[in-house]
């Protein structure tokens, strides 16, 4: 089923036809001497009265008359519509949704909390009432399953740098987790605008331990970047002298080449050491 509009005309003019009918039903009663005409008439005019309706800016009145839908009427004002139907409102603001905490197991099997926040509308009315059976629950229900499905995908955290992992790549999470609720949430005439992660953390049974193994890998980074600066460095130092005309043999080259690097990886201070002997 998809929305379609229904008939419905300015209401101060129905107003003014509903007034205009009544004084007809006033005068067939009490003048003419027709009383049947002139109740026939306030019967007609009663109907019609039913028939009026207020709608709020950016809101939606869905008409039904007997259980047949009508349509829709989504301008904003006093309207009359089918008389003896049912009318419905429907928001057409657009809304947000805070996912509860989830916990869920990621690609590696580590358990973390992830929690998002979807903002959304209801772009077909049809569909939102006659579709589903409640399309806010529904919407709930759907974006914490589209939630734990895109977070069973990627690891927390990509240590080794390939691919992608929730805390690493935050935006092409988010829309993945928006294009797959828009594929469920399209039945219901709902639109996904945005959709965010606004909670990720390792569960309390292991944040401890992943902690110490990120500040491990932090160490070990470290100490790569320490040793290839080192290495050019000592590259650089011992092709300087050779320029100058030093010409070192393989033995003192590979003495000077321990010493640079203890100096320069070590986490401490280097004390001098005065040689007094020779190598040889």
């Amino acid at each position: 089923m998809s929305e379609r509009k229904t008939w419905h005309v300015n209401g101060f003019i129905g107003v003014l036809f509903i007034l205009a009918l009544a004084a007809v039903a006033v005068v067939y009663t009490f003048v003419m001497g027709h009383p049947v005409i002139g109740i026939a008439l306030f019967v007609v005019d009663l109907f019609l009265l039913s028939s009026i309706t207020v709608i709020q800016p950016n809101q939606s009145n869905v008409v039904t008359f007997f259980g047949k839908y009508m349509g829709t009427v989504r301008e904003g004002g006093f309207w009359l519509v089918t008389p003896l139907s049912n009318r419905r409102k429907v928001s057409l603001r657009v809304r947000n949704f805070n996912s509860v905490k989830l916990k869920v197991n990621d690609i590696d099997g580590n358990p973390i909390e992830i929690a998002a926040v979807i903002v959304f509308r209801v772009v077909d009315t049809a569909k939102a009432l006659f579709d589903v059976e409640n399309y806010e629950q529904f919407v709930e229900i759907q974006s914490e399953t589209a939630l734990r499905h895109v977070a069973s995908k990627y690891p927390y955290d990509n240590l080794d740098g390939g691919g992608y992992s929730l805390r690493g790549n935050t935006e092409e999470v988010a829309a993945e987790l928006a294009k797959e609720l828009q594929s469920r949430l399209s039945v219901a005439g709902v639109e996904v605008i945005e959709a965010r992660l606004t909670h990720l953390a390792y569960s309390t049974e292991i944040a401890s331990a992943m902690l110490q193994r990120q500040q491990a890998s932090a160490i070990i980074s470290a100490r790569e970047k320490i040793v290839e600066g080192a290495v050019g460095m000592v590259q650089t130092a011992i092709a300087q002298l050779e320029k100058d005309g030093l010409h070192l043999d393989e033995e003192r080259k590979a003495a000077m080449i321990n010493n640079l690097m203890v100096a320069i990886v070590s986490d401490r201070s280097a004390q001098p050491v005065v040689n007094a002997g020779s190598i040889y």
